[in-house]
């Protein structure tokens, strides 16, 4: 029985989810109400508050699960290993993040709309930086005998990737999660971390 229960619990929050995504892309985030994600999840408010407290919690779900899915990628692929950046593990690591997207591309959407895309570019600066700090500090990167700062690095690696995205879903590119992974590898990998000086291994 409980079993059931459970398989009815995440029906219906799939249904919310659903309703929610579709209502925020037709009307706007602050412009829908509980009432309306009720009505188009074919539930009754007191289903929706049994699930969630208000939008905002609903929105943090959202949020939270799309980073988390991300973050769960960039576990899986040592992208440094005797202080060099293995260039290979990265493309298979975005390639995955690309697949991740394209499944999820109106969880997305809604990340990068104008009015939520710095929340969006502040949780994945943070989720960098708790993953990679320690890996850039290592690598003590230089200009002209100056050391860059670590936290320039990520916001500056965040922004293209956040940059790409965006490109991707709003211009409802064609170009398959390979070719978006290739392609950042290109811009990034070939130019922007070999003029850090990062020692980089193809």
């Amino acid at each position: 029985m409980a079993k059931k229960t459970d398989l009815r619990v995440l029906r219906t929050k799939k249904m919310i989810l659903s309703a929610f995504i579709k209502l925020v892309e037709e009307k706007g985030y602050d412009a829908i109400t509980i009432q309306d994600i009720a009505d188009e999840a074919m539930i009754n408010r007191a289903t929706f508050y049994a699930h969630f407290k208000d939008k905002v919690n609903l929105y943090e779900y959202i949020f939270d699960t799309s980073i988390n899915s991300l973050a769960a990628i960039l576990d899986t692929f040592p992208l440094m290993e005797n202080n060099r950046v293995q260039i290979k593990n990265i493309q298979l690591a975005l390639t995955n993040v690309f697949k991740i997207i394209k499944e999820n591309r109106h969880f997305f959407m809604i990340l990068i709309r104008s009015n939520f895309i710095e929340n969006f570019e502040s949780k994945m600066i943070d989720l960098l930086t708790i993953k990679y700090e320690e890996i850039f500090s290592k690598l003590k990167i230089t200009e002209n005998d100056i050391e860059v700062p670590v936290d320039f690095i990520i916001e500056y690696m965040s922004s293209i990737f956040i940059g790409t995205v965006h490109w991707w879903i709003t211009s409802k590119s064609e170009f398959p999660p390979e070719h978006m992974a290739r392609l950042v590898i290109k811009l990034v990998g070939n130019g922007h971390l070999t003029v850090l000086g990062i020692d980089v291994e193809k």
